[in-house]
């Protein structure tokens, strides 16, 4: 008998396995879409079923949608553009906005597809998952609903925390009674290396006008025995671009790898909400802040520090951090 590595590896390479057998059933698929005489392949689907159930949509709408990051949506739409079955066309009124729609062609194939292949793909699947076990379309909903509470890579630091001996970290919701941690927390961390600005005290004694009020959210991190150690802001700019901004752990707590915590936790929520653009302004002086932006997946970004560096007569480096990509641990 064949051996199979990732089936003898168990949950540990559960996500290895299901795309394996993902690919597996494309691949098959697509074998009975040439069949058929139809171009598409079956990785071509999550947009298609997408694009005939709600009508025209921009990339943002279609990655809200699929569940798929941005530029995996822009292949699959260069893709079918390639074959004249869909384009993209200016938003009416609003000609910097684009959507992505099905053309006369598309609608055609799709209408084809519904009546003489789609019911033979769903059938042949489902008597593929016919068994004594759970249904297995409700599991999978069950782990897709696990993975949105919470995803992988932080159940993952959960555990390694568990076994680090470190105090447990938890995330805070705002509150009004944690403005003066908000205050003192950013105080501390600014007054070590630098000098107060307006810009900051603007936002520290108003956060809920600066901050909550123009959708932002302000977030705590509370460690075990220590109360709140940290707290980090996401601030609405200009439309739909937010800073990353008055993110601190007190001194008190450093090596608990509060910060890292904390910065995962925001950029989660980040994803929760309609930014365009997410960037963040700091200092070379913040040399282990810099470093942890890094490994988040920050890049540094000069027309970032053309457009908005001179909020800070300190800043002298300015990364964005682009929310479609998947996380890093």
């Amino acid at each position: 008998m064949a051996r199979d590595v990732l089936a003898e590896m168990g949950y540990l390479a559960l996500g290895s396995r299901l795309k394996r057998l993902a690919e597996r059933m494309q691949a098959d698929a697509s074998k009975a879409f040439v069949d058929r005489g139809i171009p598409v392949q079956a990785t071509h689907f999550p947009l298609l079923a997408a694009l005939t159930t709600y009508g025209p949509m921009s990339v943002t709408e279609a990655v809200e949608a699929v569940g798929i990051s941005q530029p995996a949506v822009t292949r699959i739409h260069n893709s079918l553009q390639a074959l004249g079955l869909t384009c993209a066309v200016p938003v009416k009124g609003d000609k910097r906005q684009r959507q992505i729609r099905l053309t006369a062609k598309g609608e055609a194939l799709i209408a084809q597809m519904k009546h003489d292949i789609w019911p033979h793909v769903r059938r042949a699947a489902q008597a593929l998952c016919d068994g004594p076990d759970t249904d297995i379309l409700s599991q999978i909903t069950r782990l897709e609903d696990s993975l949105q509470a919470r995803p992988l890579h932080l159940r993952i630091q959960d555990e390694i925390a568990a076994t680090s001996g470190l105090p447990p970290l938890r995330l805070v919701e705002y509150d009004e009674r944690l403005v003066p941690e908000f205050d003192a927390i950013t105080r501390e961390w600014v007054e070590d290396m630098f000098t107060l600005e307006a810009n900051d005290l603007k936002i520290i004694e108003n956060p809920k006008a600066m901050i909550l009020d123009r959708g932002g959210e302000i977030l705590f991190v509370e460690a075990a025995g220590l109360g709140i150690v940290g707290t980090c802001a996401l601030m609405r700019v200009d439309g739909d671009s937010f800073e990353l901004t008055k993110m601190g752990v007190r001194a008190s707590a450093r090596g608990l790898k509060a910060g890292e915590f904390l910065l995962h936790r925001v950029l989660e929520r980040a994803r929760q909400m309609p930014i365009g653009e997410l960037f963040l302004l700091t200092n070379l002086k913040c040399a282990a802040a810099v470093h942890l932006y890094e490994k988040a997946g920050f890049v540094h970004d000069a027309d970032i520090m053309e457009r908005y560096g001179k909020r800070y007569a300190r800043c002298n480096v300015a990364m964005s951090y682009d929310l479609g990509k998947p996380p890093k641990l």
